[in-house]
């Protein structure tokens, strides 16, 4: 019954509801979809390849504080709210935990006016929550207890056979998740439903997986029927979401679960990399569904948007709204495409899809400003030379393709005859800032550090220049196996009668092993 049900519902959406301006539109793939649903996916199609709306991902610990910051620092609210059920245990920006206060804001963020997207980076079913993000040193590989790594053939063949112990765990970790899903439902919520994001990729136990009856296309398709037909979930509009094509594996039809089960085709980009072929791959596949870059590094420029119009929408990822320069957002939000919910072009074309949703027609709201969500900014020490409280210019800086985000924002500096205290601060947008204190001696031996959980070993010096110092570093990631190991030459000068501190770096590229960053980064005297 099911499959000749299906059947009738990929003919009817083959052949879609004729607009007034006679272009095919679609309606969601859920039977009986809430009104709100309906009129979501409505207003995705509408604005098509005619406005980009600007989102932003905030983790489970975050609320709306991503959100707050982006709208402070690009000048424009986000329009889309993103948010992940969680894996992990409490006290992590992850925890599961907070998945009570999600359900809370993204009814709180709909009545503001945002569009609600939600993924989950599920828990493989040979664990129980919470788990790690990825695979602990030394565990059992047949007991995956992470989001990342690879389940064995014969775990992943239970997970699709119904009545195996795996394929009960995994029924019992999805009804959580419905069950919050369903609170959304109740509240009139309409969510873009993301699950399995990445699909096409290896690093997480669901992806990767092409050949035989038990494929990541199948996993899928069982969750899409679990909350459709068991759990009767009508407010989804199901977003299916994948990485970009970096061999043949990765081909995106080969993970495509068909026309029936798919409302939007997303894709996640990092470092810039919004190659024709991605795009095109997606238009293909779509037939005329909606796209989306659900979770990006930096947002596309204009450039990128002339050749690829469709994308309806972009949601940045935690923490990396300042991978994007001032300037580089005054370009990417030129021409008037890039809508906010502070934007009243946004209130203008959101106010038929909030009428169904039995919600007033949107006053935009201007962002706060970054003094309103800077933390005060500690006085340093007093004296000359290095000593003192310093603040990146961001304008006159020269970042590498991951922006200001992994650079400090603020220095207190104290040098105190051959040790240079520093203490740095850096902004974490969705929460309180982070902060390193290192004491370095100058004097050319060893300084162990830390960095984003990374062993660091620094070798500075102060030569006859009392204006200049140097540091030799060698970071020895945490992720990966077997380690690798990042190499940085850093020059500190005093500049302008040491009012400016001008910090030359060149590094080992974090994103491509091979390469090297060059950056400058420039310090005002606060």
């Amino acid at each position: 019954m099911k499959t000749s049900f299906r059947s009738l519902v990929v003919l009817a959406l083959v052949i879609g509801v004729a607009a007034s301006a006679g272009e095919v539109r679609f309606k969601p793939v859920t039977p009986d979809a809430s009104p709100e649903a309906v009129a979501l996916l409505d207003f995705l199609q509408e604005i098509s390849g005619r406005y980009t709306l600007t989102g932003q991902h905030n983790p489970p610990v975050g609320r709306d504080r991503n959100s707050l910051f982006a709208g402070a620092y690009t000048g424009k609210m986000p329009a889309v709210w993103t948010s992940d059920f969680g894996f992990a245990g409490p006290g992590d920006s992850d925890s599961t935990e907070n998945r009570p206060a999600i359900v809370q804001e993204a009814i709180r963020q709909h009545r503001l006016g945002s569009i609600i997207s939600l993924c989950w980076h599920a828990v493989p079913p040979t664990a129980d929550e919470p788990v790690t993000f990825q695979p602990v040193p030394g565990a059992d590989p047949a007991k995956l207890h992470s989001v990342q790594g690879k389940l064995t053939d014969e775990q992943f063949r239970d997970i699709l056979t119904p009545g195996t112990a795996l394929y009960n765990h995994w029924a019992a970790q999805v009804d959580v998740i419905a069950g919050f899903l369903k609170q959304l439902q109740d509240a009139h919520v309409p969510v873009i439903w993301r699950p399995y994001h990445e699909m096409n990729g290896d690093w997480f136990w669901w992806g990767g997986r092409i050949d035989g009856p038990y494929t990541t296309q199948a996993l899928y398709r069982q969750l899409f029927d679990r909350f459709v037909y068991h759990h009767h979930l009508k407010n989804l509009i199901w977003l299916w979401s994948t990485d970009r094509v970096h061999n043949p594996a990765m081909e995106h039809a080969k993970y495509f679960p068909g026309m029936q089960y798919v409302d939007v085709l997303g894709l996640d980009v990092y470092g810039g990399d919004f190659a024709q072929s991605y795009y095109d791959s997606l238009v293909q596949l779509s037939q005329g569904k909606p796209l989306a870059l659900a979770e990006v590094g930096t947002p596309p420029h204009p450039e990128v948007m002339a050749k690829q119009p469709l994308w309806t929408y972009y949601a940045i990822w935690t923490s990396m709204v300042r991978n994007t320069t001032p300037a580089g957002y005054a370009d990417i939000m030129s021409g008037g495409r890039m809508l906010g919910r502070s934007d009243p072009v946004y209130a203008e074309i959101t106010a038929s899809y909030r009428r169904a949703c039995g919600l007033p027609v949107l006053t935009p709201v201007a962002p706060p400003s970054l003094a309103e969500l800077a933390p005060a900014i500690p006085a340093g020490p007093a004296g000359a030379g290095f000593s003192g409280s310093w603040v990146l210019d961001e304008a006159a800086s020269k970042f590498g393709p991951m922006g200001a985000a992994f650079s400090p924002a603020r220095l207190v500096v104290n040098r105190v005859g051959t040790a240079l205290d520093v203490k740095s601060y850096f902004v974490r947008e969705y929460k309180d800032d982070d902060t390193m204190e290192v004491r370095y001696a100058l004097d050319g031996s060893e300084t162990k550090s830390q960095f984003m959980r990374s062993e660091r070993v620094t070798v500075a010096k102060s030569g006859d220049d009392p204006n200049t110092i140097t540091m030799e570093t060698v970071t020895t990631l945490a992720r990966g196996t077997p380690p690798r190991k990042l190499n940085s030459h850093e020059t500190w000068t005093l500049t302008d009668g040491g009012t400016h501190l001008v910090i030359h770096n060149v590094s080992d590229s974090f994103m491509n092993a091979g390469q090297t960053t060059d950056q400058t980064f420039v310090f005002d005297r606060h």
